[in-house]
């Protein structure tokens, strides 16, 4: 029993599996990252829906009685935060391209601290309002703006942090090899596409960002 389990044949892909289930791998976190910015822009899309039909209806004229708005202050910081963060990364991103990688983890852990700073003041806006969650039609699409964008400042540093702490694993791993911005090892060309990933869906934040403060803070 023992002589036949030794001797049986081992299982060996070819460098052309090899290759290929590694293109298979990077396309699925391409996929995968584009998908879940897709999933992510339903979400705000029936965000926004929800605050131009209540705008628009308006019954008796509880959409926004009083002229009632959030800290303006408070939302305006929320907004530049995320996108000096999202900006940061993308600027560490193009030196990534380049080979500095130092830059880019520099970069990162700016933009994670940025992230992580915006969500904070986020929700200590929530304990500033000079309204009831329910008090109109403004206040109510606000609370759930809030709440959304909490989660995706969260996501997107929780995201960026761990492509750092991969990052610095990598740098020893494949040193011999151009680091991680040039190394064709798979771990190395994974990271790359999941850091590509990344990056989009930062830009996803700061985009949504912008559109609600505008429609929250800037439009009367």
């Amino acid at each position: 029993m023992s002589e036949a389990t030794s001797t049986r044949p081992q299982l060996m892909s070819t460098p052309e599996e090899a290759a290929y289930e590694l293109r298979a791998a990077e396309g699925a976190i391409w996929s995968g990252s584009r998908l879940l910015v897709g999933i992510c822009l339903f979400v705000f899309a029936s965000l926004a829906f929800a605050y131009f039909y209540l705008r628009s209806a308006n019954d008796a004229g509880l959409w926004r009685p009083h002229g009632m708005t959030a800290p303006t202050s408070i939302g305006a910081s929320v907004f530049a935060i995320t996108v000096f963060g999202a900006l940061v990364n993308y600027y560490g991103t193009l030196r990534m391209r380049r080979g500095l990688v130092v830059d880019w983890e520099v970069s990162g852990w700016v933009g994670v601290g940025s992230l992580l700073l915006a969500a904070g003041m986020q929700i200590w806006e929530l304990t500033r309002m000079p309204f009831f969650p329910g008090a109109s039609g403004y206040s109510s699409t606000f609370i759930g703006w809030a709440g959304l964008n909490t989660a995706l400042l969260l996501m997107s540093a929780y995201w960026l942090e761990t492509l750092l702490a991969r990052s610095i694993r990598l740098r020893r791993a494949v040193a011999e090899d151009g680091g991680p911005s040039r190394s064709t090892q798979p771990p190395a060309r994974l990271f790359r596409a999941n850091l590509e990933g990344c990056t989009t869906f930062l830009g996803l934040a700061a985009l949504v960002n912008l559109v609600f403060w505008v429609l929250f803070y800037v439009v009367v």
